[in-house]
């Protein structure tokens, strides 16, 4: 059976070739950044995120094992989202029980998110407290448990729960009020 290019690339990136390494970055940084802002807020930030997790992908190649199509993307990925919660950790803002935000109670319906570009809701998900957003991505994104997340974030796993019906009722009011504008522009 013939390798793969994602196999070759692989071999390559084993051998610490730098040809590698810059079609490594030329072809997920794009991905890797949408990842990495849908954990942290400024731009600076993100580009000193990434550059930790390329850098932790450079030190660690040695321990990656190619498992399928598909594994290298899976790995990085897990790296940057690791490298964003241990930045978030680290940042003395970051709050994950923040009982200063009200919530309206809103029906457990999903939202109507028709008419609603995903630029639009991922600027929306940026705008959630820091804690919320991260529950929220991690549960979302990278389809974690709650279980899973508090042992991530040091948490209970009630508070893992919590913080995401808090972050899901926040959206829901977010998406909400977007579309009662959208309409009021129309009329």
């Amino acid at each position: 059976m013939e390798e793969s290019k994602e196999q070759i690339l692989i071999k390559r990136l084993h051998l610490k070739e730098e040809t590698a390494w810059k079609e490594l970055f030329e072809a997920y940084s794009g991905n890797l950044t949408y990842v990495c802002s849908r954990y942290i807020i400024g731009q600076d930030d993100v580009h000193d995120v990434l550059q930790n997790s390329f850098i932790k992908m450079f030190r660690s190649i040695d321990s990656f094992e190619y498992r399928g199509s598909g594994s290298l993307r899976a790995w990085i990925t897990r790296i940057v989202v690791t490298e964003s919660l241990k930045y978030l950790k680290q940042n003395s803002d970051f709050k994950i029980v923040d009982d200063e935000f009200e919530i309206p109670d809103l029906p457990e319906e999903e939202p109507d998110l028709q008419e609603i570009s995903q630029t639009t809701i991922m600027k929306m998900i940026r705008t959630l407290p820091d804690g919320y957003r991260t529950v929220f991505n991690l549960f979302v994104f990278e389809e974690k448990s709650h279980k899973e997340i508090a042992g991530i974030l040091g948490i209970a796993e009630n508070s893992s729960a919590s913080q995401f019906h808090r972050a899901k009722a926040m959206l829901g009011h977010k998406i909400k009020e977007y579309k009662m504008s959208k309409t009021a522009q129309y009329e």
